[in-house]
């Protein structure tokens, strides 16, 4: 939620989370190529959906949110590896395309889904599955990704694959992944007498921690909270994940939140509001809020996911060795996310295979693509934050090793959120619905010291089952 954030909110759909992969690629805000790849008598010199990609096979496919010219290193990585995907298939023109601002906005997703403008090969975030199958716009590949075609498939998480499966077929390959923690400030920490290479583990432990920390005075925060911009709906979901607690009951059409775990979330933020005191003053707060905070020091803790910490030292100006992280309290269950590539429905079956191609060498290759960390590394991007973290075996062990070894921060800082991992859950369906809604109830704790919880978790429920109602 938030930038690329907003990415992980907007989806919609609870995700089953499953089998394995990680792929995921590049750039073209278009549509699709003309070039099927036809080899002169008709028949597609790939006609066998399982084999991979000849490499003779002369096609073009449109790839959407390449890397835009302002983000210069990203972009130089990507022509490098065009380049070097091209020494093995030298006659697939891989055209990328780039949005200015946000890759994937809401309206102009919607619109290119209802206009079947995609380009070949685009850009989703988790929850987008039902979305892009209402509108009959993603070709199901369960018959072109095999362990010839994706080597490393075996290797990937397998809760990361389900948001693109659908009645047991794979709609697209997924390029990263986050989990949600607890994001802390260091210097803080240290300031106020607290362990930062212990993170709090309980919710009774950061209500403790938030007390000491503002007692720093200066307006300083112990704790920090969305409730503004969907995203206060957002994380009082994580924070019901992290109790064992649902938002959404497991038919999908009921709310779940108005029970005694949901009481225990508001009424434990109401007290760290005003009986504490260790939430700060200003609320209505919203993403990108809560980073300028801890990024400043004025902030001691609030939940975010690891790539929070790029956006602070690359936006910000805050230094990584100041932050460190560790799992959600609680550590039931942490909301997860993240985003994937789909195929447009339709295109020839040459252009399935060299889209399946690239996203296997950009995004699920142990050392190539996104995770040549010694090439990050020199172009001064940033290596060693625990995401994405997709590969499981011997994968993940060369990959957290490469990590180490081109670390270009502190990756002790973040030990604690990658020694206890958290299982991840997905947003609940009609998320951005079911958000704007759960937005009144974090309001209304931070905001009114005389909330009616019972209230404001009883309007909502009724919110949100009208919500749900008209999926």
């Amino acid at each position: 939620m938030r930038r690329a954030r907003f990415r992980r909110t907007r989806r919609a759909g609870a995700v089953t989370l499953v089998s394995a992969l990680t792929l995921t690629a590049l750039a073209a805000c278009g549509t699709s190529s003309s070039d099927d790849g036809d080899n002169g008598d008709g028949n597609s010199a790939n006609a066998n959906p399982a084999a991979p990609l000849d490499p003779k096979t002369k096609v073009t496919i449109t790839i959407d949110c390449m890397p835009p010219a302002a983000k210069k290193a990203e972009l130089k990585e990507w022509n490098e590896d065009v380049k070097e995907f091209n020494k093995t298939y030298p006659d697939v023109t891989v055209q990328g395309r780039s949005t200015p601002g946000q890759c994937l906005e809401p309206p102009r997703f919607t619109a290119m889904l209802k206009a079947k403008s995609q380009p070949d090969v685009f850009y989703t975030y988790f929850t987008d599955l039902d979305q892009v199958l209402d509108n009959d716009g993603a070709q199901d590949i369960s018959a072109y990704v095999n362990d010839r075609t994706v080597p490393l498939l075996k290797d990937i998480d397998p809760d990361v694959l389900g948001s693109l499966k659908k009645d047991g077929k794979l709609y697209g390959l997924p390029t990263s992944n986050y989990r949600m923690g607890l994001l802390i400030n260091r210097a803080l920490f240290e300031q106020a007498g607290l362990d930062p290479d212990t993170p709090p583990a309980t919710w009774e432990d950061v209500r403790a921690a938030a007390k000491k920390i503002a007692g720093l005075g200066g307006g300083v925060a112990g704790f920090g909270e969305y409730s503004a911009g969907n995203t206060g709906g957002w994380h009082f979901t994580a924070q019901m994940y992290s109790l064992g607690g649902e938002v959404v009951d497991a038919s999908g059409t009921k709310a779940a939140f108005n029970d005694a775990i949901g009481k225990q979330v508001a009424q434990n933020l109401h007290a760290m509001r005003w009986d504490d005191d260790a939430m700060g003053k200003t609320q209505l707060l919203k993403w990108g809020d809560l980073q300028k905070q801890i990024a400043t020091d004025k902030l001691g803790m609030f939940l975010a996911a690891p790539d929070d910490v790029t956006y602070m030292v690359q936006q910000l100006g805050a230094k990584y060795e100041n932050f460190g992280m560790g799992p959600i309290p609680g550590c039931k269950n942490t909301l997860a996310g993240g985003n994937n590539y789909m195929i447009k429905k339709g295109i020839s079956p040459d252009k399935v295979k060299a889209a399946i191609a690239w996203l296997n060498f950009k995004f699920t290759t142990v050392g190539k693509g996104q995770y040549d960390w010694e090439r990050t590394k020199a172009d001064s991007l940033p290596v060693g934050l625990p995401q994405p973290n997709l590969w499981l075996n011997d994968s993940k062990a060369k990959d957290d090793a490469a990590r180490q070894q081109f670390a270009t921060m502190p990756v002790q800082n973040f030990k604690a959120f990658m020694d206890n991992p958290v299982p991840g859950k997905a947003e609940p369906p009609k998320a951005q619905e079911v958000y704007k809604v759960l937005d009144n109830v974090m309001s209304g704790i931070l905001t009114n010291k005389d909330a009616d919880i019972d209230k404001l978790l009883s309007t909502a429920e009724t919110q949100v089952n009208q919500v749900l109602a008209n999926q």
